[in-house]
């Protein structure tokens, strides 16, 4: 197939690193302005071409870049409540500052199936071996136009400083409740296996019940759903698990229903874009209680990626160099025994693309970074698809089936000349009808250089 070119207009520009784009009607007004966040704590607005700031919470992100430049901690969520424009209230997803703790493990984790206990690690001394915390807070914007703090909804204590979610704060047009995906807690390789535990927050994704209005003076941090407080445990369900690190959840309605959209951020081998439709998902106050009764929650209809055992549609693997001199590597399984049980409790993902792939006019990739569905006809050839971002700076495209079969993807190229070697693509996102798509794009890797980033609208050639 040929692939697609598409165009660029540059929006913004001179940005810290955008991890949020997306579009909101604010009270009073009639039309939607463009929002964007940056990973190290502004929001801002754009309406009628003039860029204004709505939030800096700088002051309140932990030092970023400390180890080198690159960091996966920051501001990474931003969600508007569906009334918004009646009542300013706002959600964010950021990491704290002054929580910068020794991490879980002292050094670099690798499992080895030749050694049966890097394969049962348990993460001990919770409260001391931890590398920092995350919140998700509640805010409201007042009568005069600044917001204000309302509530912590939670805080949640992570082992390492990698995989805590980017893009993944959004409100559910089905169920009205603000969706958050956690990540497995970072490292590599998940090296707890928390994702596929159930009573483990980490590797979910979750669902917040915010008309509850719970408010909670003091909140904990905490690991596990049993750590918290039985009004905040009544507010949570889980929808899915087995989540490595998920880089956007996106809705598209299709028909009756809505197609969900999972960004699967993968190991070493692959990354992939998982969808589902229905799914049943299980009230955090289920899972606890049966824990307590010695019993395995119910998993007919929960939505589970695979993750340890699975990265994408293949096994977990490490890859090695082969003995023999050659040039080449080989792939050994990390995880034979996680693989085989979760096999038939996962869904397949609907695409898949590698970091090193043989076929034509397909991606290499190094981490998918926004996945988004296009609704509009402006770009006729993407109505109807899902979009997706690598942080290598590439883009494709793919189409849902109503069944969620895996399905190829189609690469898109731009007439856009970026005027530098390094580019990185940061984020995707569209307005609220899903008739416009944003991209953006950094010109560095590490969040400590600043003010290299722009964010575009994609257009038609």
């Amino acid at each position: 197939m040929q692939r697609l070119r598409v165009g660029l207009r540059p929006i913004v520009n001179n940005l810290n690193l955008p991890t949020v784009i997306k579009t909101v009607i604010f009270p009073g007004e009639e039309e939607e302005s463009l929002v964007i966040a940056t990973q190290v704590g502004e929001i801002f607005y754009v309406r009628n071409d003039t860029v204004s700031l709505l939030l800096d919470i700088r002051h309140n992100i932990i030092d970023l870049g400390a180890a080198g430049g690159y960091d996966e901690r920051g501001l990474l969520g931003l969600a508007f409540h569906p009334d918004f424009y009646y009542n300013g209230l706002f959600y964010i997803h950021y990491t704290l500052a002054g929580t910068q703790g020794p991490g879980a493990l002292s050094g670099r984790f690798v499992p080895d199936p030749c050694y049966r206990d890097t394969l049962n690690l348990v993460w001990s001394n919770r409260e001391n071996r931890y590398d920092h915390i995350d919140t998700v807070e509640e805010w409201m914007v007042q009568e005069n136009g600044s917001p204000v703090k309302r509530r912590t909804l939670l805080n949640l204590r992570r082992p390492f400083m990698n995989h805590n979610g980017v893009n993944t704060l959004n409100f559910s047009p089905e169920t009205g409740r603000l969706v958050l995906a956690t990540g497995d807690g970072g490292s590599g390789f998940d090296p707890f296996n928390l994702a596929q535990n159930d009573m483990e927050i980490a590797g979910k994704i979750i669902e917040i019940d915010v008309d509850m209005d719970v408010f909670i003076d003091n909140m904990p941090a905490v690991t596990r759903f049993d750590e918290l407080p039985q009004s905040v445990q009544a507010s949570l369900t889980v929808i899915a698990k087995g989540i490595r690190n998920t880089t956007g959840i996106a809705y598209q309605r299709f028909n009756n229903y809505y197609i969900k959209y999972v960004g699967f951020v993968g190991q070493d081998m692959v990354e992939a874009v998982f969808s589902f439709v229905s799914y049943t998902p299980l009230p955090v106050t289920d899972i606890i209680r049966s824990y307590a009764l010695q019993t395995v929650p119910r998993q007919d209809g929960f939505i589970n990626l695979g993750w340890r055992g699975w990265e994408g549609i293949l096994p977990t693997s490490i890859i090695r160099p082969c003995q023999d001199g050659r040039n080449q590597d080989q792939k050994i399984m990390a995880y034979y025994n996680d693989a085989i049980i979760t096999a038939p409790l996962r869904i397949y993902p609907l695409t898949c693309y590698y970091h090193d792939d043989p076929r034509p006019n397909k991606i290499e990739g190094m981490a998918i970074t926004g996945v988004q569905p296009y609704q509009g006809t402006e770009i006729p050839e993407l109505t109807g698809s899902c979009v997706f971002t690598d942080f290598s700076g590439v883009m494709a495209y793919t189409f849902a089936t109503p069944e969620c079969r895996m399905n190829d993807y189609n690469v898109i190229d731009f007439d856009f000349d970026f005027m530098t070697d390094s580019v990185f693509f940061t984020a995707l996102g569209t307005d609220l009808n899903q008739t416009k798509l944003y991209l953006g794009a950094y010109g560095s890797a590490n969040v400590t250089a600043q003010h290299l980033g722009t964010v575009f609208e994609i257009i038609r050639r």
